[in-house]
């Protein structure tokens, strides 16, 4: 699958709320890099700085896959992994960012298989393993997906420092909030980096080589 048409959600008109909304995404991205800013400058140098910061994002958590396996962080290590937080009803920001990572994992040749690609969704209510798999399905290459109770989504969500948020639409149903970026994770399960979806294909896979030589 090459290329995803997006579309802009029927949203209700901007309201008090939907500012109030706004201020707080930029209060969460701005946390986000003050956390990870305070940790370069706080940790010792050399190798305890690196491993200080590689611990900022990721952690213990437990979930479970389209395919009903349990997955947690120990079950990932031994290989790099791309984990991205989203939904399948979402109407454009998942389905480019999934689209982009298949097309990410072709621009790396041989090296492309390397490392896993992850989805985790954060809409429980509505997502379920057989609805994950086939919407996983549409972008042509592996892909894991995970999902789980209210309690294990709230943990994995902790460990990565995301945002969601649900915002009702018209006619009683709702979208979804999320943080858009891309966690990149060595073998070991430590953060090395992100891919932001304005970044260009070629920083992202020097970004992913990176990862997937990384020892």
């Amino acid at each position: 699958m090459s290329d995803v048409e997006t579309e802009t959600p029927n949203l209700a008109p901007r309201s008090a709320l939907a500012r109030f909304r706004l201020w707080l995404w930029i209060g969460v991205a701005v946390a986000a890099v003050a956390l990870a800013a305070a940790l370069m400058l706080r940790a010792p140098a050399g190798d305890d700085a690196s491993k200080s910061y590689s611990a900022a994002f990721g952690g213990s958590f437990t979930m479970t896959d389209q395919n009903g396996r349990t997955v947690t962080e120990k079950t990932l290590r031994g290989r790099p992994y791309a984990i991205f937080f989203g939904f399948t009803r979402c109407p454009d920001v998942c389905p480019t960012t999934l689209t982009r990572m298949a097309q990410l994992r072709k621009a790396l040749g041989a090296d492309g298989m390397k490392f896993d690609i992850i989805f985790v969704s954060v809409d429980p209510q509505h997502d379920t393993r057989e609805g994950i798999r086939e919407y996983l399905g549409l972008f042509d290459t592996p892909i894991i997906g995970l999902s789980g109770t209210a309690e294990q989504l709230a943990g994995i969500v902790k460990a990565f420092h995301v945002f969601y948020e649900k915002v009702p639409v018209e006619g009683g149903d709702y979208t979804i909030d999320h943080t858009a970026s891309i966690f990149l994770m060595d073998r070991e399960g430590r953060f090395v980096t992100t891919i932001d979806h304005k970044e260009g294909q070629e920083v992202a896979v020097q970004k992913l080589r990176r990862v997937i030589d990384e020892r």
